[in-house]
């Protein structure tokens, strides 16, 4: 019995989906779990797999967003009448067509494929594509052609003969011999724009041609210089340009700088280095992690009048990919050693990059941070991933000459950049949250009291 494929619900906060990919077209046969679809949301892409076995006997949205819950396709028996359960579904049934009706009429004109129906005072033309084409190039009026081919059918040599005989829309004005009309056609050359007066010679074609492909050619060089290109956003980058102009409208922001001395964190990773390998961004999220069960409000979020307090903090780490940009999340990692934390982080990057995240490792940030500094940037202004209240950028490692004891030496230093929603967070408790983090970084050793 023909079953109806819906919108899957993916996530706890999942409402609609977009269909980007059909695995399967109509008429092919699926099995059950075999993958028939793919879905963005949000979120994440996702891969839909067929409930039941069939003949994908329908496919009702080709592409585009769908609400859950939504019909998008029909699976059945390959004999059985699904019109009912089309109109059931929103999709208007087929009608079939009468016997003399105006559906049996079209049905009959596009029986056959090989032929191109003009309709016309002169009444319906039967024509071969390539009889057509040889005469719009000849501007030969096929109703003043007499076909020779099965049931009067117009072929290609039936209009060059009756070109070459004289036989044209402009007869007193256009005289071409057969090995002109011959030549043209070969070319392609459409004669409207040729004028001369007397016959139209061979010679007169491949000069005519010349001339147009180099007007052609000056044409192509001059479009491709002012070429535009429209390219349609993907699901993921909608979603992101929607969240962002939303983050921006929502939130009053201010965006703070402060350089770091990254010395004696260095100096901890090589010493973990044949044991563990670490990444700035994994020593980062221990370090604000901790920092913010000392600085709640950067923590929190607003909901109305209200902030709502956590006493936990779940780190989002941005991972950037040609598509978008997705931000997995690090669940409670200031309760996890520095390991399971590189693990964690090393394996939802992964996954963001292979698109095998889960909806609950992408929901459930409390805090966010993103690293430009593997691509030289120095300074930059994060926009805040909501509901969120705060988010860090973390900048490129720059070898600086600084003051020290009175000696200028060269040092490592950071630049981090907190961007903060001034409704919940003022410049003293921004700046004090910050100090926090420049003592964690340059005296790691802290992280152990």
């Amino acid at each position: 019995m023909a079953e109806l494929i819906v919108m899957p619900k993916l996530g706890l906060t999942m409402t609609e989906g977009t269909i980007s990919n059909w695995r399967k077209a109509e008429g092919d046969t699926v099995a059950q779990g075999e993958i028939l679809f793919d879905v963005e949301t949000d979120k994440i892409s996702n891969e839909v797999e067929a409930k039941v076995g069939g003949v994908l006997r329908k496919i009702i949205v080709e592409e585009g967003t769908v609400e859950i819950f939504q019909p998008v396709a029909v699976i059945g028996n390959a004999s059985e009448d699904i019109s009912a359960l089309l109109s059931g579904g929103g999709v208007p049934a087929v009608p079939a067509p009468e016997q003399g009706g105006a559906l049996a009429d079209t049905g009959a004109a596009t029986s056959d494929s090989s032929e191109t129906s003009l309709h016309a005072a002169g009444g319906r033309i039967k024509a071969s594509p390539y009889a057509k084409k040889t005469a719009g190039l000849l501007s030969v009026d096929l109703h003043q052609v007499k076909g020779s081919g099965p049931q009067g059918r117009i072929t290609e040599g039936d209009v060059r003969k009756y070109a070459a005989e004289g036989g044209s829309r402009s007869v007193d004005k256009l005289k071409i011999s057969p090995a002109a009309a011959k030549e043209a056609a070969a070319l392609g050359i459409d004669l409207s724009g040729l004028h001369k007066e007397g016959r139209i010679m061979k010679e007169d074609i491949r000069s005519f041609a010349a001339a147009s492909n180099q007007t052609a050619v000056q044409t192509a060089v001059q479009a491709a210089v002012q070429e535009v290109k429209r390219v349609p956003m993907n699901s993921m980058r909608k979603i992101i340009a929607k969240r962002m102009l939303e983050s921006q409208a929502v939130s009053p922001t201010v965006t703070y700088n402060m350089k770091l001395d990254t010395t004696a964190l260095g100096a901890l990773r090589q010493q973990l280095k044949e044991t563990l390998k670490v990444t700035y961004t994994d020593l980062l999220v221990s370090i604000v992690a901790r920092s913010l069960l000392e600085f709640p409000l950067l923590n929190c979020s607003i909901e109305g009048t209200e902030l709502v307090m956590r006493n936990y903090a779940n780190i989002g780490v941005a991972v950037g990919l040609d598509e978008g940009l997705v931000v997995p999340v690090v669940k409670n990692p200031a309760q996890k050693g520095l390991a399971e934390i590189s693990q964690e982080v090393k394996r939802l990057a992964a996954g963001a990059r292979n698109n095998s995240l889960t909806s609950e490792q992408m929901t459930g940030g409390t805090f966010t941070i993103t690293n430009l500094g593997m691509y030289g940037m120095e300074s930059f202004t994060p926009i805040i991933n909501q509901p969120e209240v705060a988010i860090l950028g973390v900048n490129a490692i720059v070898n600086t000459p600084v003051a020290v004891n009175g000696e200028v030496v060269i040092r490592p230093l950071m630049n981090i950049s907190l961007t903060a929603d001034h409704r919940a967070v003022d410049g003293t408790v921004a700046a004090q949250f910050m100090q926090k983090i420049k003592a964690y970084v340059e005296k790691p050793a802290l992280l152990l009291l």
